[in-house]
């Protein structure tokens, strides 16, 4: 939904692209552009069938340009994961469910959990993690509020800050060191714009590059072809 992690999510790919396939291979890719500002209107307004219904239209709307399978690279929306799945004419790759069994794959029974205001306050993340034995912990009400604001108002336009890395980095060791987090969920696809396991000095589960990988593993599948 943001210009500048769209275009990290297809640079990756097309990385992905140039390491594992001959002479340029590129997997035919098609990008819908969603309006974020009408999708967190619908979201604010508590709506959820409003909202699943927006979304649904764009994923018809791929299916109908002739996409075998989808990904929402953005996190916020996977709230309705369960329900677009059910709804969905073609596969949906679930960017959290794959970061969760990274999570249980890597070993780490504690995470936390970085992303904008509605993904950490909601369940879908500690739900989806209990499912493989992984535990969330999620900022305190005011560092939420930070997250969130400096998300919106500076990553999702690309605008990097060393303040704001700074302040990002001080709220990571404050939930290592009281609640014993091994890794850090950055669990909006802005967030691996400023942060990363050397800035943090622990390891990051990148929701965007996790998916990434998976995405690009599917479309090599016979079936998505």
């Amino acid at each position: 939904m943001a210009p500048s992690s769209t275009r990290e999510f297809y640079r990756q790919l097309a990385q992905l692209a140039r390491e594992n396939l001959p002479d340029r291979a590129y997997p035919p890719i098609i990008i819908y552009s969603v309006n974020m500002a009408e999708f967190r209107k619908k979201l604010r307004s508590g709506d959820t069938a409003a909202t699943v219904s927006f979304l649904l239209e764009v994923i018809n709307s791929l299916s109908s340009a002739g996409a075998d399978f989808a990904v929402i690279a953005s996190i916020t929306p996977h709230m309705f994961i369960d329900e677009l799945k059910e709804k969905s004419p073609i596969p949906l790759v679930n960017m959290v469910e794959e970061t969760a069994r990274e999570a249980k794959n890597k070993g780490f029974p504690r995470v936390g959990l970085f992303g904008t205001g509605f993904t950490m306050e909601a369940d879908f993340f500690p739900r989806t993690f209990e499912k493989f034995g992984v535990s969330v912990s999620i900022p305190s009400p005011e560092e939420r509020e930070y997250i969130d604001n400096k998300t919106m108002a500076e990553l999702a336009d690309g605008k990097i800050e060393s303040a704001t890395r700074e302040k990002l980095v001080e709220i990571c060791r404050r939930l290592t060191d009281e609640e014993g987090i091994e890794a850090l969920i950055l669990g909006s696809t802005e967030l691996s714009l400023i942060l990363n396991d050397e800035v943090l000095r622990i390891p990051v589960l990148d929701t965007a590059r996790i998916s990434t990988r998976v995405v690009f593993d599917y479309s090599q599948k016979d079936e998505a072809k």
